[in-house]
């Protein structure tokens, strides 16, 4: 996303020492300086150093509503990111993200020694170099043979609330899935709860993820695993 932007503002409107006032930057002038002092305060926050843990909040680029994008609040990216965590310690197993963008890149500045693909339709995610992998869902097969088979943690939140969605973000799961004990984190909405159980035998656990900007929709959290005593439990039988 472009900004406007100025090498050096105080030099539009310099003064001397002898001058009674300093001059007021325009209105333009005052705009330009807030967007750039803005920008710097963003990529200071997203660049951090490694072992940052969560301390700073992760800037994405702009939701873009026409392709279902709603980003997760900082709360539920750092538990999901937490959890991934103890799983890699388990597993050592790298980490597929499957069009949830905000998961990869609080992973990536929480733990950047873990390592993590990020399947996206948006191209603007290639900033992000070779973890990009571009994703079409209604090419749920179509992925490089690298990462077949190679994920034992897969975290996917579908774009869409559709069962056909749904069927064909499963047929990329299993695709990514090792045979063995692989782990799976579903974001989706509660009206997918029957379906992903019959489809990914996942089940909703008592944390409820929350979007930074609110939805109508009810969204859960479901694992093809049971946490017992993490991410609030498994409530398989609600």
């Amino acid at each position: 996303m472009e900004k406007a932007s100025i090498a050096n503002p105080a030099a539009h409107q310099a003064w001397s020492e002898e001058d009674d006032d300093p001059p007021a930057l325009s209105s333009h002038a005052l705009q330009a300086l807030r967007e750039f002092l803005s920008e710097q305060s963003s990529l200071s926050e997203a660049g951090g150093g490694e072992g940052g843990g969560g301390s700073e909040e992760v800037r994405l680029v702009t939701e873009d509503w026409r392709l279902s994008q709603f980003w997760y609040d900082r709360e539920t990216a750092e538990t999901l990111v937490e959890e991934i965590r103890a799983l890699h310690r388990s597993t050592s197993s790298p980490v597929a993200c499957i069009a949830c963008p905000t998961i990869y890149a609080y992973l990536k500045k929480i733990d950047p020694s873990i390592p993590a693909k990020l399947l996206e339709y948006d191209e603007r995610f290639g900033q992000y170099g070779s973890d990009f992998v571009f994703y079409d869902y209604n090419q749920p097969e179509e992925l490089p043979s690298s990462l077949k088979h190679s994920c034992q943690i897969i975290v996917v939140d579908p774009p869409y609330l559709s069962k056909e969605c749904l069927e064909k973000v499963a047929q990329t799961i299993f695709l990514l899935a090792r045979p063995d004990d692989s782990f799976l984190l579903l974001l989706t909405g509660a009206i997918q709860k029957e379906r992903a159980a019959k489809l990914l035998k996942a089940h909703p656990c008592g944390f409820k993820p929350q979007h930074a900007n609110k939805l109508g929709n009810e969204f859960l959290l479901f694992t093809n695993y049971d946490p017992a005593g993490r991410l609030g439990g498994w409530e398989k039988n609600e």
